[in-house]
């Protein structure tokens, strides 16, 4: 789903899309350090989490650059495209989430995969009305904003992984709780 809303974020010339599209990479390396993580000790699961979270810091910041290029040069996002392409994450993401709300209180990796689903169902349904009101008010503006508000959620989540990491490393904490942007 990343290279799908990725491909149609570029063409779209939709910042939303391409946040979005981040988001699920950055989710998905997030899963894949979980796994790597599992059963190693926890310098291993810290040299894991401040990976991931160095990767989404880049990526959260390639999407801020992205929405001020688009503000200095501007953009008109293809509002139909935008829709449905996150109707499609939508989706995607529900069905996730459904597959993993029976196991939400469980493991912290598992917590973490459920919470980045309910996330990402917020992101998209973001992407969604910006789309609609790029679409009744033919600006740009909208997307950029939902972009801009998914990257900042990215970024913080970021800096919030790798200062868990670094205090792990330390030995100030057991353990680095991977959330999501």
């Amino acid at each position: 789903m990343f290279v799908v809303e990725f491909v149609a974020g570029w063409l779209a010339q939709s910042s939303g899309l391409l946040a979005d599209s981040l988001d699920m990479l950055a989710d998905a390396l997030v899963y894949s350090a979980s796994l790597y993580a599992v059963g190693k000790t926890a310098i291993h699961k810290a040299n894991a989490a401040l990976l991931n979270g160095s990767l989404q810091l880049l990526l959260g910041s390639l999407v801020l650059i992205d929405v001020g290029q688009r503000l200095i040069f501007g953009s008109q996002p293809e509002a139909n495209t935008m829709l449905w392409i996150a109707g499609l994450a939508l989706v995607a993401n529900v069905i996730c989430f459904l597959m993993l709300f029976s196991h939400r209180n469980g493991d912290i990796n598992i917590r973490s995969s459920w919470i980045c689903s309910r996330n990402d169902m917020l992101m998209n349904t973001g992407v969604i009305v910006s789309a609609i009101a790029v679409k009744q008010s033919g600006y740009a503006w909208p997307d950029l904003l939902i972009a801009t508000v998914i990257a900042l959620v990215v970024v913080n989540s970021a800096i919030g992984i790798i200062r868990q990491a670094k205090q792990v490393k330390r030995g100030e904490r057991e353990s680095v709780s991977s959330c999501c942007g």
